[in-house]
């Protein structure tokens, strides 16, 4: 069983930068892929950003691809997503996932543990 708590959503201004974590809970979180979520309003959820077990591979959506950076740290069983040159288009609950599988899959369904959610609002 993986816990999963998501912080470091917030308002912010186009052009500006977050930088969410989600912390896990457990001693098994480097057994586990981690990926990054999101849904916007009327939409449904899309994946962001997938990080390995070991944090050597690393994929992003194309829509985030070369802006934002997904980051682990085992020792503190936290992976982050780094979000700079935010755009009102990436408004949406931001979701960190856990997978124990080894597939880099970007489908929500194959991911077996979920976070509660964080908003990221980017006003124009």
């Amino acid at each position: 069983q993986v816990q999963l708590v998501e912080s470091g959503g917030g308002l912010v201004q186009a052009g500006g930068s977050l930088r969410l974590s989600c912390a896990a809970s457990g001693r098994t979180f480097s057994s586990y892929a981690m990926g990054w979520f999101r849904q916007a309003p009327g939409k449904e959820r899309e994946f962001v950003a997938r990080i390995s077990r070991s944090g050597g591979t690393t994929y992003y959506a194309d829509s985030v691809r070369g802006r934002f950076t997904i980051s682990r740290d085992n020792a503190k069983n936290t992976v982050y997503l780094q979000m700079p040159s935010l755009k009102p288009e990436d408004t949406a609950v931001y979701y960190c996932a856990a997978d124990s599988g080894s597939l880099p899959t970007r489908k929500d369904s194959e991911y077996e543990y979920w976070g509660q959610g964080t908003q990221v609002t980017v006003s124009s």
